[in-house]
């Protein structure tokens, strides 16, 4: 029984220290840190849910573009396939006055000659155009021709004769520019 005395002797010297009108007092801070705890979570969700509709409008924008550059890079990759296509490189190949190249050579690795080498025939066809080449167009060469000797085949040579002539740098200049 002694507690109790003593607790409202505690009791009675906090409320002799403490003013009758101190617990409303003590309360309004509380309550105006909840109300702004309250007010600045609504800001703050209004300010987050704000930045996340305009990022969804972005995103949506970037979405489409890239739609449109999807549908703009499988056009061009179909215009690539069609020109790559050989029926349309051989069209190319066609009006530009090319023909089918004729037999091949091959060289093995030891220099030997594999295969004998054949001419192109040339096909005749209207549409195709008359390209001439560059030689063509260089001036004629003089009206004294010299005589050079040719050689006697031997079997070494016999071999080299059945490969394709070199490309030999001509004497005339090439009429063509840059070259």
């Amino acid at each position: 029984m002694s507690r109790k005395p003593e607790l409202r002797g505690r009791a009675a010297k906090l409320a002799r220290l403490l003013p009758a009108g101190a617990g409303t007092a003590a309360r309004t801070p509380f309550v105006l840190l909840v109300v702004l705890l309250l007010g600045g979570g609504l800001i703050g969700l209004l300010v987050l849910n704000s930045a996340l509709s305009a990022g969804s409008f972005q995103l949506d924008d970037l979405q489409r573009d890239t739609k449109s550059l999807t549908d703009e890079e499988q056009a061009l990759q179909r215009d690539v396939d069609a020109y790559a296509a050989p029926d349309a490189l051989q069209r190319r190949a066609r009006e530009l006055g090319m023909v089918p190249g004729g037999d091949p050579a091959f060289l093995n690795p030891d220099g030997t000659v594999k295969g004998v080498p054949g001419a192109a025939a040339q096909q005749s066809s209207a549409r195709t155009p008359v390209v001439r080449p560059p030689e063509v167009l260089a001036p004629a060469p003089s009206p004294t021709p010299t005589a050079v000797p040719t050689p006697t085949p031997t079997p070494s040579t016999a071999a080299a004769s059945a490969q394709p002539p070199a490309a030999t740098p001509s004497a005339q200049p090439s009429t063509i520019p840059g070259r």
